[in-house]
């Protein structure tokens, strides 16, 4: 029979084709859709009609083009962006927007990690806040209102439920406000695991910063205030975005804490409810676990303690 079927080459094709197609179907279209291919993260949440505007928006302008979405499972992904991407992540996404080319950083971590004002001043001057940024300006979307009507005929395409209220109040809203919106929900659905710093057993407030007064550490904190924290804090320490640190105030408590709290918060940044020796954050900041060492980030507190007038 074996012999027969290869002497016939149209029918031997046809059987080849035939046994390909099968195995394709079982392998590839079967599983896709089982729900097990298509798993979906609990602590995902559907897009608001705010933000499903904004990701209109952010398509609009091809911003898929010089940013990705989608964090590789390498180290050297994880340690500048975050926790690789998973699968369920997406599952409200129609289409996927992970891009191929990191013109600019990938963003898939970016929501939470910076308070809207600074998207408002990136958006509107990218140089004010990344030096060497070659980011377009989007300021102007600040002028132009969203259209309701033209929002609505997107989401009822990608079948996204929402109420006449819903809709109604995109007309107050701008379209930076619909980005910003969308992209301060960028990567929220997967928990933010703080960078562990090697513990000595020794109560934050009881640590001793091993660069305070030292000269030369005190030269490179300013250097790296300079490139990491004067774009929020001002180049002088004031404030700007982000709010002084050269007053007696800290997470909007008067009284100043210890250089642990310092470093603590340097390390792993701030979020929303985060908890600082009974004080609750309403703000956001980046960690620079990832970018600066612990030395450094030591030698940031003993500099910002000398604007303080402190050592």
């Amino acid at each position: 029979m074996a012999k027969n079927l290869a002497s016939r080459p149209i029918l031997f094709a046809v059987t080849a084709a035939a046994v390909i197609l099968v195995g394709t179907i079982v392998t590839m279209f079967v599983p896709m859709f089982t729900v097990s291919m298509h798993p979906r993260l609990d602590s995902l949440k559907p897009y608001t009609a705010l933000q499903l505007a904004g990701r209109d928006i952010y398509q609009r302008e091809g911003c898929n083009n010089c940013h990705t979405q989608e964090i590789r499972p390498l180290k050297t992904e994880v340690m500048r962006y975050g926790e690789y991407s998973k699968a369920g992540e997406f599952a409200n996404d129609r289409p996927f927007l992970w891009g191929s080319k990191r013109t600019g950083p990938d963003i898939a971590r970016v929501g939470s990690k910076y308070p809207d004002a600074w998207h408002i001043q990136h958006f509107k001057d990218p140089r004010a806040v990344v030096a060497i940024s070659i980011m377009p300006v989007y300021g102007w979307m600040a002028d132009y209102k969203l259209d309701p009507a033209r929002a609505e005929s997107h989401m009822k395409a990608n079948g996204f439920p929402y109420t006449a209220d819903d809709i109604a109040q995109l007309a107050s809203k701008t379209e930076l406000d619909a980005l910003i919106a969308y992209m301060q929900q960028l990567g929220t659905a997967v928990k933010k695991v703080p960078v562990a710093v090697a513990s000595s057993g020794i109560a934050v407030k009881d640590i001793v910063n091993p660069k305070a007064g030292d000269a030369a550490a005190i030269t490179l904190g300013s250097k790296l205030f300079a490139d990491k924290c004067a774009m929020c804090h001002g180049e002088d320490g004031k404030g700007g975005i982000g709010p002084s640190v050269v007053d007696d105030v800290f997470f909007s408590i008067p009284g100043d804490l210890p250089d642990g709290d310092y470093q603590e918060v340097i390390n792993n940044g701030i979020h929303p409810g985060q908890l600082e020796e009974g004080r609750v954050a309403t703000g956001t900041m980046p960690d620079f676990a990832s970018e600066i060492s612990q030395d450094e980030i030591w030698s940031t507190v003993a500099y910002i303690r000398s604007l303080q007038g402190k050592k």
